[in-house]
């Protein structure tokens, strides 16, 4: 008797249900998550491989480590392992963004205990996302060239007036740059094992529905709350590169009249502390915004193009990577998410969190314990916490 396969489903469900749970961090700890526990661990599939589809994740806009379980989950189970990955990594994160913001989301305290708790994690937001510029420089704009286009993003999100628009022509900048400057030169090529994907056909049609719902949503935006939540969060998802804290301007332009600045602060230092991707940022504003509806709404919109341009791209992926103009493109569109992230470092995340010589106290301390003592986040962000409350008893 010829045994009946098992089913992959269970045990995908199981690995990254345990990952959404622990892994904290950000993205780059969460690569680092999958590759001890997938590859080397399980033995899902080779080094080669995985590199393959880092590549790939790094070169689409979208959240790197939710596009990364979704290219995990289908070279395991197909679509529906794709699907059961990033549920289960997502839904840990998610519903814990969404029950605090149910709590305390529209209307963060701004005195006493409570309102020191919102204050530090406030202060905990300028450190990370301090952090996080410093990182991403380092690795995205290391030389001159790279660190002109950042500088030069920079200039044009500050010199424009604010909105979305200004960090699409930021990117479109980068890219222009890079492909004229030629900067990153391409990597060797080297051969590359084939991963599981859709064919062709279907690759380019998740292509074009992106393409469709980031042209159509815009148009159907001013039909409700909803549809509005839709088309910022799907736009923010399209357009971000280089990991989930450039996310944080995007999101900020587009939710201006819907989200209080405070409980926009006060959500971004909370995603902080919780383990599985920043995106689940978007059931606090989503819940803020228009309860239960407006969250649900805001997660899909904000993973799915990410997920679309994923399954879109795999099928192509072996011989795009190979195209130098590619690889030059890429390195410019990078070195401007850097400029963009800078520019956010300072308004709405510094000016919104620091009001005093004792608030810049506390987020030099923590940057210190992220950037030197090498703490884990979730670490930084209890002590972020507990620092806002005790600057609460001596005020």
């Amino acid at each position: 008797m010829t045994e009946t396969p098992r089913s992959p489903l269970p045990e995908i469900a199981s690995a990254f249900l345990r990952l959404g749970l622990t892994s904290f961090g950000g993205p780059i700890a969460h690569l680092g998550y999958y590759r001890a526990e997938l590859i080397q661990r399980r033995r899902w599939i080779s080094d080669d491989a995985y590199a393959e589809i880092l590549a790939l994740s790094q070169f689409l806009p979208g959240p790197a480590s939710s596009q990364t379980a979704f290219a995990l989950g289908w070279q395991r189970g197909g679509f529906a392992g794709a699907m059961t990955a990033v549920l289960a990594f997502t839904l840990p994160s998610a519903i814990a963004m969404i029950l605090l913001a149910a709590l305390v989301g529209a209307a963060p305290p701004q005195t006493g205990l409570a309102g020191g708790l919102i204050a530090g994690l406030k202060i905990t937001a300028v450190a990370v996302v301090a952090h996080a510029v410093l990182g991403m420089a380092r690795n995205l704009a290391p030389e001159g060239p790279r660190a002109g286009i950042a500088l030069a993003a920079l200039a044009l999100i500050a010199l424009t007036p604010a909105g979305s628009l200004a960090q699409i022509a930021a990117i479109l900048l980068g890219t222009g740059l890079g492909l004229a400057l030629r900067v990153a030169p391409p990597s060797s090529e080297l051969a590359t094992p084939p991963l599981r994907a859709l064919s062709r056909r279907r690759g380019a049609a998740c292509l074009m529905v992106f393409a469709l719902l980031l042209i159509g949503l815009p148009l159907i935006a001013g039909s409700g709350a909803l549809a509005q939540i839709a088309d910022v969060f799907y736009r923010a998802g399209a357009l971000v590169f280089g990991g989930g804290h450039v996310v944080l301007p995007l999101l900020q332009s587009g939710t201006g009249g819907m989200v209080p600045e405070s409980s926009f602060l006060a959500g971004y230092g909370a995603a902080q502390a919780m383990p599985g991707p920043i995106f689940t940022f978007a059931g606090w504003l989503g819940q803020v915004a228009a309860g239960i509806p407006g969250a649900l709404v805001g997660l899909v919109a904000i993973f799915l193009p990410g997920f679309l341009l994923m399954a879109g791209a795999m099928p192509f992926w072996a011989a795009l990577s190979k195209l130098p103009l590619a690889r030059h493109a890429m390195a410019g569109a990078n070195a401007a998410v850097v400029g963009i992230l800078g520019h956010a470092l300072y308004d709405p995340v510094f000016t919104g969190g620091i009001r005093d010589d004792a608030d810049l106290a506390l987020a030099v301390a923590l940057f210190l314990m992220l950037a030197l003592w090498r703490r884990p986040a979730w670490q930084v962000v209890i002590a972020g916490a507990l620092g806002g409350m005790a600057l609460a008893l001596i005020a």
